[in-house]
């Protein structure tokens, strides 16, 4: 070191050396009280220890914030750390899970597939053939309906009614003839339907004969012909209820000639 260098330190007071002292570190104060020849040992010595001992408040707050951030900053590291493996753990297992779920749907459609194909292949081992079914017969034509009688209509006149008359005695069996009934209507009331006797034996009883052939309410009654009117003045069904009492009673009213 420069020879002047050393002559400006030993200048130095006393208070100038305590005051660089406050403001270095120990090390640094040390240095310094080192340097200064003729200083008293024992006096320096004692300062030096003063000093040592000494640590300005600026620098131990510095030094305890910087170990607060740095256990905080250790402490945030050691969560993130943690963390994030346990996302990947999880991340990892639902990996292994749908893996697994994957390959048992692809063995169970595996399979599916090996079943259905045995089984396809065992019904075509035991099938038969089957005999294809025999052509049925073309349906016979249907016969064609027979007409219906047209109905048949009789006149609204004398003719007309013995006429009807006939054709329902024919079909209850009741015999008579054109000429017997004709004959006996003409007789009797002379063609007319309304004709009634008013003077007779039983129109003094009150039971007068009525219609063509002059017939009785009871007597009508007793033997009216079914299908036929229960009018009483009704030209067919008189005539044919007085036919059906002749049959009864004279066998036929071609058989009557006279009041019967």
């Amino acid at each position: 070191m420069p020879q002047h260098a050393i002559s400006g330190l030993n200048r130095l007071t006393r208070t100038h050396k305590l005051s660089a002292a406050g403001v270095a570190t120990a090390g640094a104060a040390a240095l310094v009280f080192a340097l200064v020849p003729g200083a008293d040992a024992g006096q320096g010595k004692a300062q030096a220890t003063t000093i040592e001992n000494v640590k300005p408040v600026a620098f131990a707050a510095v030094d305890t914030a910087a170990k607060t951030q740095q256990a905080t900053i250790a402490k945030q590291a050691a969560e993130s750390t943690a963390q994030g493996k346990a996302e990947a753990a999880a991340k990892q297992a639902a990996a292994e899970k749908a893996a697994k779920a994957k390959a048992a749907a692809v063995a169970k459609a595996k399979a599916e597939k090996q079943r259905k194909a045995q089984q396809a292949a065992s019904r075509s081992a035991v099938r038969t053939a089957i005999p294809a079914a025999a052509p049925k017969p073309a349906a016979a034509p249907k016969p064609a309906a027979a007409p219906k009688p047209a109905v048949k209509t009789y006149p609204n006149n004398l003719d007309g009614w013995i006429r009807q008359s006939l054709d329902v005695m024919a079909q209850k069996g009741i015999p008579g003839s054109y000429n017997g009934l004709y004959r006996n209507i003409i007789r009797e009331s002379s063609g007319n339907p309304m004709s009634i006797n008013l003077w007779d034996i039983n129109a003094q009883n009150g039971i007068p004969s009525k219609g063509l052939l002059q017939v009785i309410d009871p007597t009508f009654k007793q033997y009216h012909v079914a299908g036929t009117s229960w009018n009483i003045y009704d030209p067919v069904a008189n005539i044919t209820a007085a036919c059906n009492y002749a049959a009864a009673k004279y066998g036929s009213m071609d058989n009557v000639n006279s009041a019967y």
